[in-house]
């Protein structure tokens, strides 16, 4: 099974491009349930989410939508003094998983995240407070991309995020790896310009993906779904609607 998406819903600018003019803001996520059946949500690195938020995300979406939500920044980025915020974050998780809505947690570290074995070790305390729940890693740094890191997190049941990003010194390739059952793609766009000079962090995935940039994922994504039970595909080009427009083309091609 594959199922696309796109990396939040709740964007100002999508009034017009996807959401229309008369619709609520409150009204978003049920419009989106209607065009997409999962959802990645990002608000969860920056705040740490509720039982009762994603209570009410799950009515809004008519339980027709899976969520996948990204780990809170403490875990991955900071790193430090942080045992407290797992168990607050596995617990907000329970409405998602009582309903089978739970697509799996998106665990993002950062471009200073080495391959060390001190990140190692980090890594398998992680899935020692996360316990069963499917976890998804992405790195940033392209040192990772080795079979030794495959093998890693094949033994601690992790899933590998593929991902398509500029092709910039140190940032990982366009390959198609799946380490779990569950395979995993995020289009963050190739504004290279933006990637690592920007005002606004949204610059970064200021990019519209061409018909052909989108084909190059066809024959890859389908080689993940024989590997494992479900993929998901996220579209990060979220400025503008183009995060829509993309990812609602890829659901046409797959």
């Amino acid at each position: 099974m594959i199922l696309v998406g796109t990396s939040g819903f709740s964007y100002a600018d999508w009034v017009g491009p996807f959401y229309p003019e008369s619709l609520s803001k409150q009204d978003f996520l049920t419009f989106y349930s209607q065009h997409f059946r999962t959802c990645e949500l990002n608000f969860s690195y920056y705040r740490l989410p509720t039982a009762q938020t994603l209570e009410r995300m799950a009515d809004k979406s008519g339980g027709q939508v899976e969520f996948v939500l990204k780990a809170h920044k403490e875990m991955t980025h900071e790193r430090t003094e942080n045992a407290q915020v797992f168990p607050a974050f596995k617990h907000a998780l329970a409405p998602l998983i009582e309903r089978c809505l739970l697509g799996c947690v998106l665990a993002q570290f950062p471009y200073s995240f080495h391959c060390t074995r001190e990140n190692l070790d980090y890594l398998s305390y992680f899935k020692d407070q996360m316990e069963s729940l499917p976890v998804v890693i992405e790195f940033r740094n392209r040192a990772w991309l080795k079979e030794s890191t495959f093998a890693f997190l094949k033994d601690l049941h992790y899933g590998f995020c593929c991902v398509d990003e500029p092709q910039m010194p140190g940032l990982l390739p366009p390959v198609a790896v799946a380490t779990s059952p569950i395979g995993y793609v995020r289009f963050h766009g190739r504004n290279q310009a933006k990637w690592w000079q920007h005002d606004d962090p949204a610059e970064r995935y200021n990019y519209f993906y061409s018909e052909q940039e989108l084909q190059e994922w066809i024959p890859k994504i389908h080689a993940l779904e024989k590997v494992t039970e479900k993929v998901y595909v996220f579209t990060n080009n979220h400025p503008e609607g183009k995060a829509v427009q993309n990812a609602t083309r890829l659901q046409e091609l797959l």
